[in-house]
């Protein structure tokens, strides 16, 4: 009976060690996020703090002090003055557009690479890994006299164009590397119940690769709100502007109004994480949903 009893009180403390070994890998686990957090969320809070200063605060080199009172008005400067409204309607109808299209003709060619079974599949999947490499800066002449030539210089299809051809690549190399991982049964059962390859496609294959089709929602959506220099080059109607060149308003040629563009960068970041975290609980829900479906 002692032995028994010796023995039961030995697994107790046995258990003690893992325990606090557990604990202090989970402890150095959420100092490491913390610090991430801290890092990534500290920028967009200097941001937010150094949008409501005044010129002079600014100026003044305290970057860490908050405002004695805050210049709220500055957002009302950036929504006036830095055309707000209308360049976030431009930006709005490009990046939408660019993503549905990407979204359309990525799925399409991966579906064709990695579900088919013909000679240049990969041949042409090399093609699109090919136009990752090629920089933008490199293609914007040769654009510039295509788009002088087609007559479609200064509208909003000078840069749609080309946002969908630098973003399909790396769409098309994300959700073929998915669907290849994708069960050939699925298919085959689906062959015999007498469905045609668009209703594969369209009910089969395309509802399993939600996940990686949002994280190519956030990449494009990211990519195309924060870019500058295809959209200086093609457009020059101010009618046609996307949101970046806002802050180009609060530029004078003896004054700048520095409020005011931290203000507008705030405005024009709102949107980015607004969609980044609609996207990414859309992810985590997609990801269970294949898993369970796989």
């Amino acid at each position: 009976m002692n032995h028994t009893a010796n023995a039961g009180a030995v697994k107790p403390s046995a258990k003690i060690k893992p325990q606090s070994k557990f604990s202090i890998v989970k402890g150095l686990v959420y100092l490491l996020l913390a610090v991430l957090f801290v890092t990534q969320l500290y920028p967009l809070l200097w941001l937010l703090i150094y949008s409501t200063k005044t010129n002079e605060e600014i100026l003044s080199g305290s970057f860490f002090s908050f405002p004695a009172v805050p210049q709220w008005v500055n957002y009302q400067t950036a929504v006036e003055s830095g055309n707000y409204l209308k360049y976030l309607y431009n930006s709005v109808f490009v990046t939408a557009i660019t993503m549905v299209c990407v979204l359309l003709l990525a799925s399409l060619v991966s579906f064709a690479i990695s579900r088919f079974k013909w000679k240049y599949g990969q041949v042409v999947l090399l093609i699109f890994l090919i136009g990752m490499m090629i920089p933008m800066q490199a293609t914007l002449l040769p654009l510039m006299i295509i788009f002088k030539n087609m007559h479609i210089l200064n509208t909003h299809a000078s840069i749609i164009l080309p946002y969908i051809a630098f973003q399909t690549p790396i769409s098309v190399f994300i959700l073929s590397g998915f669907m290849k991982s994708i069960p050939h049964e699925i298919e085959e059962s689906a062959i015999v119940d007498g469905a045609g390859v668009f209703r594969i496609f369209w009910n089969i294959i395309l509802p399993v690769s939600v996940p990686p089709m949002m994280t190519v929602c956030i990449l494009t959506f990211i990519n195309i709100w924060n870019e500058y220099i295809l959209a200086a080059t093609f457009i020059s109607s101010e009618r046609l502007k996307t949101l970046p060149f806002g802050v180009n308003s609060f530029v004078g040629q003896y004054s700048v109004n520095y409020g005011g563009i931290g203000a507008y960068l705030v405005l024009g970041a709102l949107p980015v994480l607004v969609i980044y975290f609609l996207l990414a609980d859309k992810i985590t829900k997609g990801m269970v949903a294949g898993a369970v479906k796989g």
